[in-house]
């Protein structure tokens, strides 16, 4: 037997690249894992944060949350000048922070051996593709894009392969780097895509509170992040629904949407299918995740006011695309919430626009670029 059938018979070997910017990065790396050991493969993740050297990653962290949750502004101006679609193409070449985490990833690839390494982060996209240029990364790298509207420090033409969750996306991302880029759909956790489950306990907490009122989720992300949220959950309330705020980690968010009448205030909630199961629409203000598993559940997805940059782009994009609706203002958002509410809809399959986003399988195109051999790499 030579050497390459025994590599063929191992099992594909990935590092999965992310990044703790928030949940939804890390979400789908797991669940990225998950699919790829089910297929027999061996998956680990890793944060690019922790491959920046001392303090680097948490100074990066704590800037990008600070100017989310309080200085919106400050990062919609960020955004515009150097991640909007349609900047200057990204050149192979050493610097910028992504070369600060060049020397940490060559010495994690020598340790780990995999036949690939997949970015689910727009930074760690950048650092493979460098290397990839370069000839310093002597596997292959699949970047997996998650966002809708693709900003352009995702691109880079160092990188093997891009999967992308839309063929626009994916045509964005060859005309940008003239990489081969495929639609292979988002990746939500397998529990989104399931049957329905339980939603009696939910459904009891929200009779107790209004119970002839349709249920709203507003969602802020795992850190709390919106524009505006106590003004939109009173305006909710005010025309008849019961808005449930979702506010992560952030504890004085909640409590300060707590305060606001006819309002329920959430910290972070494990049990998101039920409580999706439960409601009867979902505001969104990032076109992230949180959207994503609605939409897998068929659960309505109304955009509204979402924070600066890549959230506001997203969320023009999600509509355009016909997955979602957008509210550019008060009246417009309860037009809509009272035409996908009432008449409450007891059993919810996703929309055939949904339905056709989650077909493919990013997984599968991942175990096909996948090299056999690490160590003969």
């Amino acid at each position: 037997m030579t050497h390459t059938g025994r590599a063929d018979r191992a099992p594909r070997r990935f590092l999965v690249l992310s990044a703790a910017m928030g949940a939804g990065h890390d979400a789908v790396a797991d669940e990225l894992v998950a699919r790829l050991t089910a297929r027999g493969g061996q998956a680990r993740r890793a944060d690019v944060l922790d491959l920046l050297p001392a303090h680097a990653g948490a100074a990066l962290r704590g800037f990008y949350r600070a100017t989310v949750l309080h200085l919106p502004l400050l990062y919609a101006g960020i955004y515009a000048t150097f991640l909007r679609p349609g900047g200057a193409r990204r050149t192979p070449g050493p610097g910028g922070l992504a070369g600060l985490a060049e020397r940490g990833l060559a010495e994690l690839v020598r340790r780990e051996r995999p036949g690939l390494v997949v970015p689910v982060f727009h930074l760690a996209a950048q650092l493979t593709g460098g290397m990839r240029a370069r000839g310093s990364l002597p596997v292959p790298s699949a970047v997996v894009v998650t966002d809708f509207d693709v900003h352009s420090q995702w691109l880079h033409p160092g990188n093997d392969l891009y999967c992308c969750l839309t063929e626009s996306a994916a045509r964005r991302v060859r005309e940008a780097t003239g990489r081969p880029a495929a639609a292979t759909g988002p990746l939500v956790a397998s529990r989104f895509l399931a049957p329905a489950p339980d939603a009696g306990p939910w459904q009891r907490v929200f009779r107790a509170r209004a119970p002839e009122r349709p249920v709203v989720l507003l969602s802020a992300g795992a850190w709390g992040a919106g524009t505006h949220l106590a003004d939109t959950a009173a305006l909710l309330a005010r025309a008849g629904f019961l808005p449930v705020a979702l506010c992560g980690e952030n504890r004085r968010l909640r409590a300060r949407l707590s305060r606001v009448p006819g309002t329920l205030a959430l910290g972070w909630e494990r049990d998101m299918p039920a409580l999706m199961s439960a409601a009867d629409a979902l505001v969104d203000n990032a076109a992230g995740q949180t959207a994503l598993e609605a939409l897998a559940m068929g659960l309505p997805v109304v955009g509204y006011r979402p924070i600066p940059g890549h959230g506001k782009a997203g969320a023009h994009q999600m509509a355009a695309l016909g997955l979602t609706r957008f509210a550019p203002d008060p009246w417009t958002l309860i037009d809509l919430l009272d035409g996908l509410t009432r008449p409450r809809h007891e059993h919810r399959t996703p929309s055939p626009a949904a339905a056709a986003l989650f077909a493919p399988d990013t997984a599968s195109h991942l175990m096909e670029a996948c090299a056999p051999d690490p160590v003969a790499v």
